[in-house]
């Protein structure tokens, strides 16, 4: 869809604290072989902080950029793909009491890692009934043993801590969101779900969860190349549609932001078949923060606006995936 009158006016990370690969190797957590074609150098790593506490802060600072105050607030969506830190609890309401403190609407948005995106797709539609008004969102996840390895739950992407934030604005910002679209196929939901059944609790079957496995069981079921050719198309169609809507084509992207995955997976899935160059990407960033779930979008944002390397009258393009399956695609313009 082609988006009017809404901005980017703030933006927020967290990231605790650096584990490199090489150290990882050295202590055991994982063998060279998990890493040799990811050339990922280091992950972020909480030592501590939960992810709603990494959230909270991420959004403290977007909000101090923005300078929205409690009452401009109007929404507050929270993307996440695991654990928060509490069982059966609102995160969202966590958040908002940590920051704004106020009465708006806050939810927590679950689509994997596509969930950045499609909390802004939803912030657009519920702001353009409300003029003058910000939404808060926010992204944060804490991957760590028992539940999930970072080295291995998915193979080819290591997993980071951290948190990011996002404030879209109806009053103006930095940068103007031009487009965005989301395309889903719940034909690939069963690819991350593999054919274990049904648990009473979490972890009821595997632990840690393993993507592997269950990609494993989809493709013995399906074929590998279905599953590659309905991917390859979830895609396509919504990079062309936000690129249609924003009347350009890839090739006049000034940045691309892409998954925060290893490289191997970023040559195959877009580099290649998209021609992008790795130097108009966060690549050389994100791969020292590792796969921070459903953040990677709003976090290379931030470091691209923090490092001054979006300038005004850039277009930056942000490539989304998450299971389940769905796709985003969103366009940016530096104001």
């Amino acid at each position: 869809m082609r988006v009017k009158d809404v901005f980017v006016s703030g933006n927020g990370v967290r990231l605790p604290s650096t584990l490199t690969v090489a150290d990882a190797i050295v202590s055991g957590e994982c063998e060279p072989r998990l890493v040799a074609r990811t050339d990922v150098e280091s992950v972020s790593v909480s030592p501590d902080e939960s992810a709603a506490e990494m959230a909270v802060e991420a959004a403290r600072v977007a909000l101090a950029h923005a300078g929205s105050a409690p009452g401009d607030v109007d929404l507050i969506l929270h993307a996440t793909t695991y654990h928060q830190g509490q069982d059966l609890w609102p995160v969202g309401s966590y958040i908002q009491r940590e920051t704004v403190r106020n009465s708006c609407l806050a939810l927590e948005i679950r689509q994997m890692s596509n969930g950045g995106l499609a909390a802004m797709d939803l912030a657009v539609s519920y702001l353009s009934a409300r003029p003058g008004r910000d939404a808060l969102l926010t992204s944060s996840d804490r991957f760590c043993l028992p539940g999930i390895d970072r080295w291995r739950t998915d193979p080819g992407t290591p997993y980071g801590d951290g948190a990011s934030a996002m404030v879209l604005s109806t009053r103006g910002g930095y940068a103007q969101l031009l487009s965005l679209a989301i395309n889903a196929d719940s034909d690939l939901e069963p690819l991350h779900r593999g054919d274990v059944p049904f648990g009473l609790a979490p972890f009821s079957h595997r632990i840690p969860v393993d993507f592997e496995e269950a990609k494993l069981t989809f493709s013995r079921e399906f074929g590998l190349s279905y599953g590659i050719n309905k991917a390859n198309a979830g895609q396509a169609l919504a990079v062309e549609q936000a690129l249609s809507d924003a009347d350009m084509k890839i090739g006049d992207a000034d940045w691309v932001i892409l998954p925060h995955f290893g490289r191997r997976r970023l040559d195959v899935n877009y580099l290649r078949p998209y021609g992008i160059a790795p130097e108009r990407t966060t690549w050389e960033w994100s791969r020292t923060v590792g796969h921070l779930g459903a953040g990677d979008q709003f976090a290379s944002l931030d470091h691209l606006v923090r490092t001054g390397k979006a300038r005004s009258g850039q277009r930056i393009v942000m490539f989304g995936v998450g299971a389940g399956y769905s796709w985003g695609c969103a366009v940016i313009e530096m104001l």
